[in-house]
């Protein structure tokens, strides 16, 4: 495993425990030899992960929209900053470089990139893993909503254990660096 994506908001959350556990996963990352690619910010947990990526040694790809990079403030000292026009290119360049895909606690973008993602393993683009890193429970309720579109009919349980997810970022770093990849055919 070369690279994760992470995404993660921009705020820095209510707890303190959301930058620390962020800049826990950068330190992480870093001592597992694995780069980082996320969205290009200094602010927030992003900002966080970024740094504790670069202070451990590790490599940091930000891909962020120039709408955005006065907004989200880009990082000046990352190993590359790709300024794209859209989200649209933001999402896609990060899902190529990216060997796996990890969310910290964040917002609806947040959400938005890490479905995405997911949704692409689900019907095959990808086999790579999708992991939430489960900060505070965060990530809690996202997961009986699962349970319960599983109840309903709409997803699959073999979807739901795709997801990946830990509370601990040298946990879910381990599953993620075992994590094997399969197609599980939606439609038979």
């Amino acid at each position: 495993m070369k690279r994760l994506a992470v995404y993660c908001g921009s705020s820095e959350g209510n707890d303190p425990i959301y930058m620390k556990e962020a800049r826990k996963l950068g330190n992480c990352l870093a001592d597992a030899n694995i780069g980082l690619v996320y969205g290009g910010s200094n602010v927030g947990c992003m900002g966080a992960v970024a740094d504790g990526v670069l202070e451990n040694g590790g490599k940091v790809i930000g891909v962020i929209p120039e709408k955005l990079k006065s907004v989200e403030i880009a990082h000046e000292k990352l190993t590359e900053l790709h300024v794209v026009e859209t989200m649209h290119q933001r999402k896609a360049m990060m899902a190529e470089y990216a060997d796996g895909f990890i969310a910290l606690p964040g917002g609806t973008g947040t959400l938005e990139e890490w479905f995405e993602v997911f949704t692409w393993a689900q019907i095959g683009y990808h086999q790579k893993p999708c992991a939430l890193l489960n900060i505070n429970q965060y990530y809690q309720p996202i997961m009986t909503l699962f349970d319960h579109m599983v109840e309903q009919g709409f997803v699959k349980q073999a979807y739901r254990e795709l997801i990946v997810m830990e509370n601990n970022p040298e946990q879910l770093i381990d599953r993620l660096k075992n994590y094997q990849g399969k197609y599980i055919d939606k439609w038979s």
